[in-house]
């Protein structure tokens, strides 16, 4: 069975966090290995409370799932604080597996999930980071922008910062289609699907899990973040039904 580390704080409307990554990860078929970071209190509306773990709690909750059965691939989500993203790193540093990293900076309403930043010791052993425009914008410094040629000098920044790979998601900009934008080595490649008229939560997990899915399963890059792309966006066409069941 295709097996899935996942390091993320919990949500107790179940909008997001390790809630949003189970469910993900077993539509398509892969098991999860949850490791808290974080135990949150949020409505759909917005952050209530949140408790972090002790960095030493969560480093033994990832030593423990190593140990128990090799994870295919790892999918980092809220880490609440630097202390916390920097033991993560220096616990999978030597573990050689494919990585991705949902920068979770904010809640959907605005409340800070990470205090401190992050490392660059995590960065540089990410093998995909999946920034939104404002996280990217707040992860560089540089002006929040809609523009190619800003999102590449933000990805290029990253890059610079360690990262192999950056997805810059377009969710936040405007147009008929949102286009996320895979920075590979040199390599640049644009992904676009129909806007969809819908508010939905979790989007952002939703996507790095279900793209360390599908590096889990094999697939390379690409094709792993083509597929998480579509999977998400189905689930949103999904959303948008009356009667829908998520």
């Amino acid at each position: 069975m295709t097996r899935l580390l996942v390091i993320a704080g919990t949500d107790s409307s179940g909008g997001a966090g390790l809630t949003r990554d189970v469910s993900v990860a077993a539509a398509l078929g892969v098991t999860v290995a949850p490791v808290v970071t974080a135990v949150t209190a949020q409505t759909q509306k917005g952050l209530v409370d949140a408790e972090l773990m002790q960095p030493d709690l969560v480093q033994s909750q990832i030593t423990a799932a190593l140990e128990t059965t090799r994870p295919d691939a790892v999918k980092i989500g809220m880490l609440g604080s630097s202390a916390i993203a920097e033991i993560v790193a220096a616990t999978l540093a030597e573990q050689g597996l494919p990585i991705v990293l949902d920068p979770v900076l904010k809640s959907t309403s605005g409340g800070t999930l990470l205090k401190g930043g992050l490392p660059k010791a995590l960065l540089s052993i990410t093998t995909l980071i999946t920034p939104n425009l404002p996280e990217v914008a707040a992860l560089t410094g540089l002006p929040e922008v809609a523009d190619l040629a800003q999102i590449t000098q933000q990805a290029r920044t990253l890059q610079a910062l360690g990262a192999r790979a950056v997805l810059v998601k377009g969710g936040h900009a405007g147009g008929h289609e949102a286009t996320d934008h895979l920075f590979d080595g040199d390599t640049h490649h644009a992904m676009s699907a129909r806007r969809l008229d819908v508010q939905q939560r979790g989007t952002g997990c939703s996507l790095a899990t279900a793209i360390a899915c599908h590096l889990a399963l094999g697939r390379d890059l690409k094709t792993a973040c083509d597929l998480g792309k579509r999977h998400i966006h189905d689930w949103l066409a999904r959303a948008r039904q009356p009667h829908a069941v998520l």
